[in-house]
């Protein structure tokens, strides 16, 4: 690559749980001869997502160009953190050949892009587009449609919902903003999910957009990534709910960290997560937890109710530490209720 060309960055934004990371890892193994870099955006103080794409680092990817931002949204730290780290990814000896963005689940993608027309790095790189994804089988359910009968079956489910949520509109405003949209884990939506989540985002959309289902973060690499999009300068065709405003608050959801002791059943961990989301309205729950007997440590990854774990790798010299991150919207997050409710699982 020529040092005048512009590096092209691809932003993967979506909702909470919709598999970024797991879409990621899937391009980091098939790079199409390219040298990446990633830069990951946590929500909380515990780098799950890079820890977990680290873990997959190789020549194409090596550790060094996989950078956590986790001071704050990406798009609200722009002169703190992203600028430096883009600043010192173009300045490596090996300079990557193309970029990606994994935002947090509550970013708003538009504000960040308007970060690309900083002059520190606007003439040295692009976005080549915005890739959202959106969970299949949640957005069927209706939990992001902004139909009446959507908006009824939420209030049904609970009597404190009256308004749209400040979720449907993070959901929304990531759609709006996308050159291409991914139906993720379309194996467990099934034909008719997937076509009834296609409606909803076709009814999101604000300019026709290719539409794809996918499953497990496998897609041909060579589909959504040389777009050409150049995003940042076609911010007038991705409207969004805070136009207008200079800046947007995340204060619509918290996050609290909870260390566990060494557990012995993991599907005893499962249930107390499970029950979070049944009792508590927890949106999200993901980190490492440390199993007893077993050298590997237990990924754990939860939307919801629907939680999954896996061992991904030795402990190796690291301390063996179970950690959690716990997030949900303002004021459902109660640190004290959070650990009584794995302490009752006696965890």
């Amino acid at each position: 690559m020529s040092d005048l060309a512009k590096i092209p960055v691809t932003i993967i934004t979506g909702f909470l749980g919709s598999g970024k990371t797991t879409l990621i890892r899937h391009l980091m193994q098939n790079p199409q001869g390219k040298r990446l870099a990633v830069l990951v955006n946590e929500f909380g103080t515990v780098g799950v997502d890079g820890d977990i794409l680290k873990s997959c680092a190789d020549e194409n990817c090596p550790v060094e160009n996989i950078v956590e931002l986790a001071n704050g949204c990406i798009c609200c730290t722009v002169a703190d953190d992203f600028i430096p780290t883009v600043e010192a990814l173009l300045a490596m000896p090996k300079r990557p050949d193309h970029i990606l963005i994994e935002t947090s689940g509550l970013a708003l993608p538009k504000p960040l892009l308007k970060a690309f027309d900083w002059p520190a790095i606007r003439s040295r790189i692009t976005v080549d587009g915005v890739i959202a994804l959106a969970d299949a089988e949640a957005v069927a359910a209706g939990r992001f449609a902004p139909d009446e009968a959507a908006v009824q079956a939420q209030r049904e489910a609970d009597d404190s919902i009256d308004h749209e949520t400040p979720l449907s509109e993070v959901f929304e405003d990531q759609i709006a903003c996308a050159d291409i949209v991914l139906l993720t884990k379309a194996d467990l939506a099934g034909e008719a999910g997937i076509a009834a989540a296609r409606a909803v985002v076709e009814a999101e959309v604000p300019r026709k957009l290719p539409i794809l289902s996918m499953a497990e973060g496998v897609i041909d690499p060579k589909v959504i990534l040389g777009l050409g999009a150049a995003a940042e300068d076609d911010l007038a065709a991705r409207p969004s709910h805070h136009d207008g405003h200079d800046d947007h608050e995340h204060d619509d959801f918290d996050s609290t960290v909870v260390d566990l002791p060494e557990i012995a059943d993991p599907e005893v961990l499962a249930e107390a997560i499970r029950r979070l989301a049944r009792e508590q309205n927890i949106l999200r729950v993901k980190g490492h937890v440390a199993v007893a007997g077993k050298p590997m440590r237990l990924l754990v990854q939860a939307v919801g109710e629907r939680v999954r774990h896996q061992y991904d790798e030795p402990w190796g010299a690291r301390v063996r530490q179970s950690r959690l991150v716990v997030i949900a919207e303002h004021d459902h997050v109660d640190p004290a209720a959070v650990r009584a409710v794995f302490a009752e699982a006696g965890l």
